[in-house]
């Protein structure tokens, strides 16, 4: 399932706009996090038009609720590289390919957020580095900054494209959150268990695995694997 999240938007206008595109596209999962702004406002409704219903079930929510989601994908203009981590960016095209099939339908085990800033000021780098993934929308560099509904809307439609469109990968089971968590935290203990030349160096380690681990959509089958491996590596420090 797919959930559009709104962080702190400021126009009633721009979020009934939003409210418009996702029903276009056949989306309804909106949450805003504390708005600053009347989202359910005459003016939110007028520029929703049909699309009403979606900002009435539009859910509120506190910064909190970005840590319920399976995977979280922020949306930002300013572009990394490899050695920046948080800011490794995939375009809307490629989002598809990095999802299951399972979260472009219904299905709610697979509940992936994608997280859009403030008019004006996006999300903060540590909004940033909370996420799983880093999109951008390709634009002019001389005015890189899309307004909120339209890049709703680019991001939506790319989206909408293949939800019909059949992996061969799809009849697999994915590991869930608690097993996500159990993983990482098995890493953690190995790490901690290392020497490094200076902490910072280990928590970059943590970093990188965690992402690597939040990338690859792995298997309940794969999981199980790589946590028996941490087991027999930990069983292996302690000797």
């Amino acid at each position: 399932m797919i959930t559009f999240i709104l962080m702190e938007p400021k126009v009633a206008g721009n979020v009934g706009a939003v409210a418009r595109v996702l029903k276009n596209f056949g989306f309804k999962d909106l949450v805003i996090i504390d708005p600053k702004c009347d989202v359910k406002s005459i003016e939110a409704q007028g520029r929703a038009k049909h699309a009403r219903d979606v900002l009435k079930r539009a859910k509120i929510a506190h910064p909190s609720i970005l840590k319920s989601f399976h995977t979280l994908i922020s949306t930002t203009a300013q572009l990394g590289s490899d050695y920046n981590i948080p800011r490794s960016p995939v375009t809307p095209e490629q989002l598809h390919e990095i999802l299951p099939e399972s979260s472009l339908s219904s299905n709610k085990k697979i509940n992936v957020g994608i997280l859009f800033g403030r008019e004006g000021s996006g999300l903060t780098n540590e909004e940033v580095m909370a996420s799983d993934f880093i999109l951008t929308i390709p634009s002019q560099k001389d005015y890189p900054t899309l307004n909120l509904s339209h890049s709703v809307a680019i991001v939506a439609y790319e989206l909408s494209k293949h939800r019909s469109t059949r992996k061969v990968h799809s009849h697999i089971s994915l590991a869930t959150d608690l097993e996500r968590h159990q993983l990482i935290k098995m890493l953690d203990d190995v790490l901690d268990s290392l020497d490094f030349a200076t902490k910072e160096r280990k928590e970059t380690q943590k970093k990188v695995w965690k992402r690597v681990f939040s990338k690859s959509f792995m298997s309940k089958r794969e999981s199980f694997a790589v946590m028996g491996f941490f087991r027999h590596l930990q069983n292996k420090l302690k000797k």
